[in-house]
């Protein structure tokens, strides 16, 4: 089961997604949130990555002085399973009544 991550660890996910599966270096998160408007403080993105790590949805390796970081769970994974939970939480499992209410 996917576990629940925050709305700013999501941030990092799509960042790391959006990479390709490719590993992914903590300069170029930096880059590429604050270009997305989200320039967290150097200790922020560390304690927010080591939560994804510990959550299993990274891995991260050192690589001299710095970490590469892989996803360990893919963005399909993931929405699959946030869908899922919705539907349980809210509709309690019953796809008609979500797409009855969408109609």
């Amino acid at each position: 089961m996917v576990q629940q991550i925050s709305d700013a660890e999501l941030e990092i996910m799509k960042v790391v997604w959006a990479n390709g599966g490719e590993p992914t270096f903590f300069a170029y998160l930096t880059d590429e949130l604050s270009a997305r408007g989200k320039p967290w403080q150097k200790n922020t993105l560390i304690t927010l990555l080591n939560r994804l790590v510990n959550k299993g949805y990274l891995k991260a390796k050192k690589m001299g002085r710095c970490n590469e970081y892989t996803p360990l769970v893919s963005e399909t994974e993931y929405q699959t399973a946030q869908t899922k939970n919705f539907l349980d939480k809210i509709y309690e499992g019953n796809v008609k009544g979500l797409v009855s209410n969408l109609i």
